[in-house]
């Protein structure tokens, strides 16, 4: 697959997040076409986050946990996906069956 492609169909899966939702590294990676690509959305997230104004909160690891290892970068996501009336479950989690967005189904 096309780097460049990858790259924009990526950029353009997590703009479609709405609100209040949130899906998986890996998830964002399958529906741009590279099933074990959640490694390259990670840097995609990390390198065009600012210049496309992505909603890069929105993203989260496979077990419902922000992956931010920096504490400060880790309250910033917590606090905005909150802002956003996502609930945190008592282990820090999210509840991927509430939150996680299918772009296949209309929500």
């Amino acid at each position: 697959m096309n780097v460049e492609k990858f790259t924009e169909d990526v950029v353009s899966i997590i703009k479609g997040i709405p609100p209040g939702k949130v899906m998986t590294y890996g998830q964002i990676a399958k529906y741009a076409g590279k099933p074990r690509g959640a490694r390259q959305v990670v840097r995609i997230l990390h390198t065009m986050s600012q210049r496309y104004k992505l909603p890069w909160h929105r993203v989260i690891n496979a077990k419902g946990e922000i992956g931010i290892p920096t504490e400060e970068g880790y309250i910033d996501q917590k606090m905005m996906l909150e802002g956003e009336g996502v609930i945190f479950l008592p282990n820090s989690k999210v509840d991927l069956t509430v939150y996680r967005y299918d772009p296949q189904l209309k929500e």
